[in-house]
């Protein structure tokens, strides 16, 4: 494999390069990690609990190209332990260029039941962590000339009812993103992309709700997981006067208010 030495936004290549991905086992980080994979890089695949998915995704992945996928386990709630993980990430090619905050947690928090687990488990997973991730990452990624994508939500801007907590953290994940744009320059780029219908909650949703959502865009579909990977593989590769900004990959919806 080529070991390039230009930095992320002066090469068309991502031959060589090291991408940690947050939350890679499962739906839009599991797809980012096959889409970069496939554009030469390296993969750091964190997981919490999915274990054997995240293993059967390394196996997948080293059959196209051996030794080129590692695993690292941890729970990003626990502050102490992420600088460790961004250690290890780095440890096992000697570098890092690329930190995809893509790990989320999300379900609804009613007002006037919101209790402080609940505030800390989604402040924690969207927001706290993804800062304390780029901060343990910034001096490698600011050695490799690297960049940082966080995975933000269209309810950023326009909180999802019955979600208060979930739209706050992802707001502030916006927020992050443009003061470390500022932080971290000239350097280390920083942006975000904002999935809008791209897969369905984990959790029951019915028929008629989802319906609703897509009939809200303006492209009449549901978005793929591919939309966000492509997206991010922009940002990373393509993007190299690019730093503070969100690409909002939604089919319009945002727009049709």
């Amino acid at each position: 494999m080529s070991q390039r030495n230009k930095s992320t936004h002066d090469s068309d290549t991502l031959d060589g390069k090291v991408v940690l991905i947050t939350g890679a086992a499962h739906r839009i980080g599991a797809t980012t990690a096959r889409l970069l994979h496939a554009a030469g890089a390296n993969i750091v695949l964190h997981y919490r609990s999915s274990r054997k998915a995240a293993q059967a995704l390394q196996k997948e992945l080293n059959v196209l190209r051996d030794n080129s996928v590692v695993l690292v386990q941890a729970d990003l709630l626990d502050t102490d332990k992420l600088t460790a993980l961004v250690r290890e990430a780095q440890g096992a090619w000697g570098r890092l260029d690329v930190l995809i905050n893509n790990a989320s947690t999300f379900y609804p928090t009613e007002i006037g039941k919101v209790a402080e687990k609940e505030w800390h488990d989604l402040i924690g997973s969207n927001l706290k962590a993804p800062f304390f991730l780029a901060q343990a990452a910034a001096p490698h990624l600011v050695k490799a000339r690297g960049c940082i994508v966080n995975i933000v939500d269209i309810h950023a801007d326009r909180p999802l009812k019955g979600y208060p907590v979930y739209s706050i953290a992802k707001a502030g994940l916006v927020m992050l993103t443009r003061a470390l744009a500022g932080e971290l320059g000239p350097h280390v780029r920083v942006n975000a992309v904002a999935p809008g219908a791209i897969l369905w909650p984990e959790h029951d949703m019915d028929e008629v709700t989802k319906q609703r959502i897509v009939s809200r865009t303006f492209l009449k579909r549901q978005g793929d997981p591919s939309d966000i990977a492509k997206a991010v593989l922009f940002l990373i590769r393509d993007a190299g006067y690019m730093s503070g900004q969100v690409i909002t990959v939604d089919g319009g919806r945002s727009l049709n208010s």
